[in-house]
């Protein structure tokens, strides 16, 4: 008991400063960006470009100017460190599964001509990861967890919707489908058989 009470808190201060320096980095990006006369905007995810096509791994911690980034980073910071409180494995597994997902999605639909940066697709994964998780574990404290997450980021899923211009509705959505795809990937996919048995 004493050990559980000790490890949380460390995973908890873990969680907080992988993620917190994942953000550093991009505030880092976005200063560099700024000073070069937004010289990095150009390694975001061009629709159908096969030669970008890696932009997919760049473009999460990029942003279009300062306020871009404050607004991905709270969210950002708090349902990442949640998603890395699951474990290290998971969080890197949903990590790399929003992006894919997310930037796959943006490089298939997006508007010819368009340039998509950001982490709010990474953002969206995190959330939907944390608020399906509970529905395959059955687990009272993850169930709690994704009600709390969803009482406090619960308006943002409107934004997978095409409401507002100029924001990547395409990336939000394949960012949502990510991260459930990444809790049925961790929690859901040997369920039925391991009730059988």
């Amino acid at each position: 008991m004493a050990d559980e009470a000790t490890t949380r808190p460390n995973r908890l201060l873990r969680a907080v400063m992988v993620v917190g320096g994942l953000l550093v980095l991009m505030w880092v990006l976005e200063a560099w960006d700024q000073s070069t006369n937004n010289s990095l905007d150009q390694f975001g995810i061009i629709p159908r470009d096969v030669d970008a096509v890696g932009h997919i791994l760049l473009a999460p911690w990029l942003h279009f100017g300062w306020p871009h980034l404050i607004a991905n980073s709270g969210p950002f910071l708090v349902l990442g460190a949640l998603t890395y409180i699951a474990g290290l494995a998971r969080w890197i597994i949903t990590t790399l599964v929003s992006i894919l997902v997310s930037g796959v999605t943006v490089w298939l639909t997006a508007p010819p001509g368009s340039i998509t940066l950001g982490a709010s697709g990474l953002v969206f994964g995190y959330l939907a990861f944390l608020l399906v998780r509970g529905f395959f574990t059955r687990s009272a404290g993850q169930i709690a967890v994704a009600v709390v997450v969803l009482l406090i980021y619960g308006g943002v899923l409107v934004g997978v919707l095409p409401t507002a211009s100029g924001v990547s509705w395409q990336g939000h959505l394949g960012g949502a489908f990510g991260g459930g795809l990444a809790a049925w990937l961790q929690y859901g996919r040997g369920r039925r058989s391991s009730q059988m048995t």
